[in-house]
């Protein structure tokens, strides 16, 4: 647990929705790792800046919700940032012409874009795994990106995505499960090409399976 959820403000973020300086202390505590929960899912600074700032926003609303037993203030808001960026991009999905999002976007001061573009190119790890998880099913893409990719414990992964623990355990078994069978056979696939052309098989060695798979099915729950 770090600094931010050690030092917790008294009331947690019911107290702070009602008190102005208060939640601008949640802000600054938690703004950091929310940002690099958005910059791990889009690649552009001004998305990345309106998706934050509407995550705390949906925070206002939600801040009754919050139940420290069930989890961290991070989780929580991991949870709360999953559900705005998913919103996003269905919205993205619906428009048919991109311009309208670009009229309505306020503008970056050059600073703001390039502190943001840091962040997503720091993030760029994080956004290769999810795009290796993006043929499992919904369910278990959701355990897998909040605990490989955004760091959470089962516990909280089960407390931000609404679920039971039981539940989140066996969906996690299961995407692992299911990585690993894509891993083995992309290995067997390159040996079996490299083998066909005994030139080529003896230049080169047999590639592995894509880091970002090895990183999301490494160890077990």
């Amino acid at each position: 647990m770090d600094g931010a959820e050690r030092e917790r403000i008294p009331g947690g973020p019911a107290a702070a929705a009602r008190d102005p300086q208060l939640f601008e202390a949640f802000y600054r505590r938690h703004v950091d790792a929310v940002l690099r929960f958005v910059a791990r899912r889009v690649d552009d600074p001004h998305t990345a800046a309106d998706l934050t700032a509407e995550i705390f926003l949906a925070v206002l609303d939600s801040a009754h919700t919050y139940r420290p037993r069930l989890g961290s203030e991070t989780a929580w808001l991991y949870g709360i940032a999953r559900n705005v960026v998913s919103s996003e991009r269905r919205r993205v999905a619906r428009e048919a012409e991109r311009d309208l999002r670009l009229s309505g976007r306020r503008l970056l001061e050059a600073d703001d874009i390039a502190r943001l573009e840091d962040k997503l190119d720091a993030e760029s790890p994080g956004r290769r795994v999810l795009a290796a998880l993006a043929k499992l099913p919904e369910g278990e893409r959701a355990v897998m990106e909040l605990i490989a990719v955004d760091q959470l414990t089962v516990t909280e992964t089960a407390a931000a995505l609404g679920i039971r623990q039981v539940t989140a355990r066996v969906r996690l078994h299961r995407a692992r499960k299911a990585l690993r069978g894509e891993a083995d056979a992309k290995a067997e696939g390159d040996f079996e090409a490299a083998a066909e052309s005994k030139v080529e098989a003896e230049s080169r060695a047999v590639e592995t399976p894509d880091a970002s798979l090895l990183y999301v099915i490494r160890g077990e729950a």
